[in-house]
């Protein structure tokens, strides 16, 4: 069995793998490490990245095409619940009531609904980062809300984490669960005992929150 893998460099002090949502396998490295130090690592963990390539959860298709024109009547997430669109002839901007209130001008332009969710993801997810970081005790360079296709948050080698804005449809404790997970890292660089130790104990459901992510990730992906 051959794997491919994209290799990213930079002045990190630890090799880390990771399997993105469209099964892609980066291999992060610091600078300077030879290609047969990485083909060893990567030669270790072959069978853990077989079934994390294969796994029959995580990458489900997406159940609403892209760019697909909304109807009134149709639903989309908000922090774990579905709310329905319903279109209007008043107002230039969406609005939320227990209901998205969607100008009919709008409903034309997909994705119209994404600057949306990204200010609802900044005022929502921000604020539980510093909560969470000082919690932990890290100290967070810069954080902010991103726009990865592949991956729910991330943390660079600089302690920056950066968050998908698609977080803000999932239930609060999945959002919490991901932050309290890349701040780990800051902590632990790799998925160690130590690590999910660290996380368990800021978040002791997150088995649950794992198993939200993997069953409905791809309707976060999804939506106008």
């Amino acid at each position: 069995m051959k794997l491919t893998y994209k290799v990213v460099f930079s002045r990190r002090k630890t090799l880390t793998i990771t399997v993105e949502r469209d099964r892609s396998i980066v291999v992060k490295a610091p600078d300077g490490t030879s290609p047969e130090k990485i083909r060893e690592v990567v030669e270790s963990r072959k069978l853990w990245l077989y079934e994390k390539t294969r796994h029959p959860q995580k990458y489900d298709s997406l159940p609403h095409p892209p760019g697909k024109e909304m109807v009134a009547g149709e639903s989309l997430p908000y922090l774990g619940r579905l709310y329905r669109i319903e279109l209007t002839d008043k107002g230039s901007e969406i609005t939320f009531a227990q209901k998205f209130l969607v100008p009919r001008k709008l409903a034309k332009e997909p994705p119209v609904f994404r600057q949306w969710f990204i200010e609802r993801a900044e005022e929502k997810i921000l604020p539980r980062i510093t909560r969470h970081a000082r919690n932990l005790g890290v100290q967070v360079g810069t954080a902010k809300i991103g726009d990865s296709k592949y991956r729910w948050g991330s943390c660079t080698p600089s302690d920056n984490v950066i968050f998908n804005w698609r977080l803000i449809k999932a239930p609060m404790f999945v959002i919490d669960y991901v932050i309290v997970h890349e701040l780990a890292h800051l902590m632990e660089p790799n998925h160690t005992p130590r690590f999910w130790n660290i996380v368990r104990a800021q978040v002791a459901d997150f088995e649950r929150a794992k198993a939200w992510l993997r069953q409905n990730g791809a309707v976060l992906d999804a939506g106008l």
